[in-house]
């Protein structure tokens, strides 16, 4: 049986054209930090051309050596940047601070990841492969929907969640915010993206 972790985590459905409050549980990702424009920065281009080699290394791992299969999770990122009308009116990408990231299931562990990251290194480029972790990442109590629609028409949404939505009820911005990726943005057209927009909150 192939595990579907997408499914068996219920926070990776969101509803769209509204927010819902929820709490994320606690999961591991592999983890790369840059900074810049996604669109034209080599280091964003760089890291998932990283990220993609070591977690599909790591479900074939899985699979053939412990025979536990799954299927790979979408690309998620956290960005984050001085001023947060970077992210809504403004809309300058060049500010961006950002975290690619892949949750990986919890049975896999740091030594798996050092057999992978090996093999990696061995067969494939993987252009910043010191940099990629594997970390815990907690968010707790958060506030998210679901964007349909090309990334940069997010900004209304994002500026409704952030003065609206959070303070209306009770809650203040904390974290960074999280945007996962539910479709492949190579092969699908922008007005129909798929994106989980997710911002961490707690009481104000």
């Amino acid at each position: 049986m192939k595990a579907d972790l997408k499914r068996e985590i219920t926070t990776y459905v969101a509803p769209r054209g509204r927010f819902e409050i929820v709490t994320v549980a606690p999961a591991q990702f592999l983890m790369i930090d840059g900074h810049g424009d996604p669109n034209t920065a080599p280091e964003y281009a760089d890291a998932l051309a990283t990220l993609y080699p070591v977690a599909y290394g790591l479900k074939f791992l899985s699979k053939n050596e412990i025979g536990r299969d799954y299927t790979v999770m979408p690309l998620e990122a956290l960005w984050w940047a001085d001023d947060l009308e970077t992210f809504t009116s403004g809309r300058d990408k060049s500010q961006w601070d950002w975290t690619v990231m892949n949750l990986i299931p919890d049975w896999l562990t740091a030594a798996h990841l050092d057999v992978v990251r090996d093999r990696v290194a061995r067969k494939s480029s993987a252009p910043v492969l010191d940099r990629l972790r594997l970390e815990p990442f907690a968010e707790g109590l958060c506030v998210q929907t679901l964007h349909l629609g090309p990334y940069d028409a997010e900004g209304p949404v994002l500026e409704r969640l952030h003065h609206d939505v959070v303070p209306d009820h009770g809650l203040r911005l904390r974290g960074k915010h999280h945007e996962i990726y539910l479709s492949d943005a190579r092969r699908t057209a922008p007005e129909k993206l798929r994106t989980i927009l997710r911002q961490p909150v707690e009481p104000a």
